[in-house]
């Protein structure tokens, strides 16, 4: 009764408040893969900024991404546990994710694992929601999940943090970093550990280990950048992730002990030439990696490893004084290695894209073509078209329509005969058809945004009905609204993410697994000359897990900060403050209501 008091009363304040002042208009590069101002983006697009971060007091990505509408995050437990990302309804490998323009995700499983990318390391996040394959290829179905590591700015100086909380949490950083005359650099590395709870619910799942499953992190991050010129710069920049998760498995003896040895890594060097007046070209080599060994009772059970290795070369040219031109050659080749002797090993693919974004006054366009040529399953090409009408000075209204593809992932198609099941070669690339409408308004401090979307997705991988292979059997349709509503007033800042979705099977009709019909978030903070303090209401109606319903819940998150010198802050962040009891997976447990607090030195 409490907690459904305290909830009606914050969106009662939410339809009271009035409007005074504007907010900022962040520049993205995900949305056109060149520079925008966000509120001239065609698609639906959210950045979450450093101030973001740091005041939000999380630790890791998947709880900075639970605040956006269309993201839904569900977790095998507590931080580090296996995290999976289902944007705008779509399945969890239907969302490329991308570290400063780098492929991390793993080859074998398709997906990305988002759970292993601490904060202390990260300068911003750009998600784009819908088709994005004719911009970025394979995977993004759902949209792109853009991170970017932190870079030197200005004078040299240190920062440092340290923290401790609920479940012996302990976390620390330290980075140093800025710019001397033409060169600029970062170094950073930080530590998290916490001794965390049973991951699996030992009530529903009576043969899982009771205790306790902790995680331990090391992230490093290292970048470095020369300006020859105003004309011609290098950059380089290296990144390492790696988690020991502790995890259950329901299925063996209550005695049994499984960790795993989890590692995310990138390095990449690019040269940016501004070759001609109205041509600038970027090119970039680069490597992601994700491996991840398991281990039963201290004996590796197994190994899975991909490596991505990428080139890229982008052009952007001024085609007039409202247009920008892109064109652009990319080649990935991606390896996978470890305990599973798969039928291949390796694949290429090159790449062709090109897009043209104008604005012409009122009137916006963007159009996007790209080829991917894979090695192995053949050619999948993709497009968009999308148009923006600026109303009034305050309205806008835009619609696109896109396609986009997901390659068949090697454990789909190279898996070896094991138990009678095995890989299929033969297998096509999942495709999907997008439709998005929206409208959007800014003023004085008030921002409105309503998409409409529609996304057919043929050709979805499953396994066969006798469990030996897989095939392109099913079909799914994800129709939804996102709705967001946004005020800043006097150091009051509230915003609300609603998304409205029916993520379903179109053969049957049943709701897609995990998915809901209803999210929602609210985030509520007052900012003081020498503070904040912060609310986040979670709320997600029932969904299906299997043959199993989980029940909608409602958490409420608190944060806090205080500026106690001018270089030496307090943070503090209490999660689920009323300790709900619900799942994000069937037979996971959740953390109750969990307290961190730390202290933060910055220049």
């Amino acid at each position: 009764m409490k907690q459904q008091k305290l909830i009606a009363a914050l969106l009662c304040a939410v339809s009271t408040i009035a409007v005074a002042q504007d907010g900022l208009d962040e520049v993205v590069v995900t949305a056109a893969r060149s520079e925008q101002r966000i509120s001239q983006t065609l698609l639906h697009t959210s950045v979450i900024t450093q101030s973001d971060i740091q005041a939000s007091g999380a630790s890791d990505v998947p709880t900075l991404l639970r605040n956006l509408a269309g993201a839904e995050v569900t977790q095998n437990g507590g931080v580090g546990s296996q995290s999976s990302l289902f944007l705008r309804g779509t399945n969890s490998s239907h969302t490329l994710v991308l570290l400063d323009g780098v492929r991390i995700g793993s080859a074998t499983s398709g997906a990305t694992a988002i759970d292993q990318l601490m904060l202390d390391q990260i300068e911003r996040i750009e998600v784009v929601r819908g088709n994005a394959s004719s911009l970025y290829g394979a995977e993004a179905i759902g949209g792109v999940v853009q991170i970017f590591t932190k870079r030197g700015k200005g004078a040299p100086a240190m920062s440092a943090s340290a923290g401790y909380g609920t479940h012996a949490t302990r976390r620390a950083s330290a980075s140093l970093g800025g710019e001397v005359g033409d060169a600029n650099f970062y170094l950073g590395a930080s530590k998290f550990a916490t001794d965390g709870v049973s991951a699996v619910n030992t009530v529903l799942k009576p043969l899982a280990n009771p205790d306790a499953d902790g995680y331990d992190n090391i992230s490093l991050s290292a970048r470095t950048g020369y300006a020859f010129n105003q004309a011609h710069r290098i950059d380089a920049s290296l990144f390492s992730s790696q988690g020991k998760v502790k995890y259950d498995n329901a299925y063996g003896a209550a005695t049994d002990t499984h960790d795993s040895d989890a590692t995310l890594s990138k390095w990449s060097l690019s040269l940016t030439d501004q070759l001609l007046a109205d041509w600038k070209s970027r090119l970039m080599l680069a490597q992601g990696a994700d491996d991840v060994a398991s281990y039963k009772n201290g004996v590796r059970s197994s190994q899975y490893k991909t490596v991505n290795d990428q080139f890229s070369w982008q052009n952007t040219l001024a085609a007039s004084e409202q247009g920008v031109l892109l064109l652009g050659v990319e080649r990935l080749k991606q390896r996978v290695s470890g305990t599973t002797a798969f039928t291949m090993d390796a694949r290429s693919s090159n790449s062709y894209f090109a897009g043209y974004t104008g604005d012409y006054g009122a009137h916006q366009v963007q159009a996007n073509l790209r080829q991917d040529r894979y090695s192995d399953f053949g050619t999948a090409n993709s497009g968009l078209l999308g148009y923006g009408l600026q109303v009034t000075d305050s309205w806008r209204i835009t619609a696109n329509v896109s396609t986009a593809f997901k390659a068949p992932t090697f454990n789909d198609m190279y898996y070896p005969l094991s138990y009678g099941y095995q890989g299929n070669p033969n297998l096509k690339p999942e495709r999907a058809r997008n439709l998005e409408l929206g409208a959007h308004y800014v003023l004085a401090g008030l921002h409105l945004d309503g998409v409409l979307f529609r996304n057919r997705i043929s050709d979805l991988i499953v396994t066969n009905s006798s469990y030996s292979t897989t095939d392109n059997l099913d079909e799914a349709v994800i129709e939804g609204v996102e709705l967001v509503y946004g005020i800043q007033q006097d150091g009051l800042e509230i915003e609300n993410s609603l998304t409205l979705q029916s993520p379903r099977n179109a053969k049957t009709g049943a709701q897609l697994s995990k998915r809901a019909q209803t999210l929602n978030t609210l985030t509520i903070a007052r900012i003081f000359v020498a503070g904040r303090v912060g609310l986040e209401l979670h709320s997600s109606s029932t969904r299906p897990d299997g043959s199993n319903m989980l029940s909608a819940y409602s958490v409420i998150n608190l944060s806090a900060q205080w500026q106690v010198a001018p270089h030496l802050g307090l943070n503090a962040r209490m999660d689920n403050l009323f300790n709900e009891d619900y799942m994000l997976s069937h037979g996971y447990n959740t953390l109750g209501r969990v307290f961190y607090v730390g202290l933060n030195y910055r220049p």
